[in-house]
């Protein structure tokens, strides 16, 4: 049996609340002009410093299941790995569509079928859309274990070099192939991996290359929001960037360096959420709805993320275990 890695679960637990966090802000970015610049730029750069979030999830899943030494078994690989994911995938894709439906005056149901038709391309609510890079990951992972036990680390380390690279293209607009999503999200299962088995990039090279893509990425659109006086991006908030990919790995890194240092009070604690981590992912939009259909954010925002971060967050964790409890619903939340 595998030994526990107890810093997977605090990444999990952190990557957790990012989400959350990503999610409570919303309302506020498309709100330059209309509230004090000074609340703007607070919300911006909470959302600036959680993009990693979603990286995370997909590194995690490339240093467990690409490090896996077991003999391939098509069968059981379908049936518990990537029917653990899909089949939750399309129950509360469902459900969300029935949501989608429900405005303040009442329940539309053109608009929840409408969404529900357009499931198999579109995510009939925000944060599923990560499911429609993650899961095709699924076919590539038998790929890259393949890969990862045929080849020496230098090669390895070379391939995700490759990556890197076309990830600083796709950054600076320089597309073509190597734009395709499947292409620029499966780098992150082999930069976990390559964090996990071989502790690279090492943590003294990205931790200050992780702090300048911090402090880089949300100058960049600050300010470039300003000047325009609209909410503007470009790609700098995008997943499939250098500066998203080197903020994520620092993250991995430092908590691989410090996490398997914490005391049993800590371990206990994180593990208990990091195992509902992926429902709370799922719930929390449920109890974030009323937050923002009724405009519940009536202070400044360094207040009202954090706030409503925790209440959505606890709810959906709380929710997410009494789910957890029975094995007719257990299967909601893997």
């Amino acid at each position: 049996m595998r030994q526990k890695v107890w810093y997977f679960d605090i990444l999990r637990c952190l990557a957790a609340v990012a989400v959350v966090v990503i999610h409570v802000l919303g309302p506020y970015r498309d709100e330059l002009g209309i509230i004090p610049n000074g609340e703007w730029i607070t919300a911006i750069t909470f959302n600036s410093f959680s993009r990693w979030a979603v990286p995370i999830f997909i590194m995690i899943t490339g240093a467990l299941m690409l490090s896996d030494k077991r003999e391939f078994d098509a069968k059981y690989y379908v049936r518990r790995r990537l029917g653990k994911v899909l089949l939750p995938f399309v129950v509360w894709s469902i459900f969300y569509a029935g949501l989608s439906g429900f405005t303040l005056t009442g329940f539309d149901s053109t608009v929840a079928l409408d969404t529900l038709i357009a499931l198999p391309v579109h995510e009939t609510y925000y944060h599923l859309g990560f499911f429609y890079y993650f899961i095709p990951l699924y076919f590539i992972i038998p790929l890259f274990q393949i890969f990862v036990r045929k080849y020496e680390q230098s090669t390895v380390i070379g391939m995700t070099c490759l990556w890197l690279t076309l990830t600083t293209l796709f950054l600076f607009k320089i597309d073509g192939p190597w734009s395709q999503e499947l292409v620029l999200y499966s780098g992150y299962l082999l930069i976990g991996y390559c964090l996990f088995q071989y502790r690279w990039p090492p943590l003294k090279w990205l931790f200050p290359l992780g702090i300048a893509a911090l402090l880089l990425t949300d100058y960049m659109v600050v300010s470039k929001s300003l000047a325009l006086d609209e909410y503007t991006v470009g790609r700098w908030m995008s997943y499939k960037t250098l500066n998203t990919v080197i903020i994520a790995a620092m993250i991995f890194a430092v908590c691989q360096r410090y996490g398997e240092n914490m005391g049993n009070f800590w371990q206990s604690k994180f593990a208990f959420i990091s195992k509902y981590s992926l429902g709370v992912y799922l719930l929390h939009p449920i109890f974030l709805w009323p937050v923002r259909a009724f405009d519940l954010y009536f202070a400044h925002p360094i207040i009202m993320i954090p706030f409503w971060t925790i209440i959505c967050g606890s709810l959906a964790l709380v929710s997410s275990r009494w789910l957890a409890k029975s094995p007719k619903t257990a299967w909601l939340v893997p």
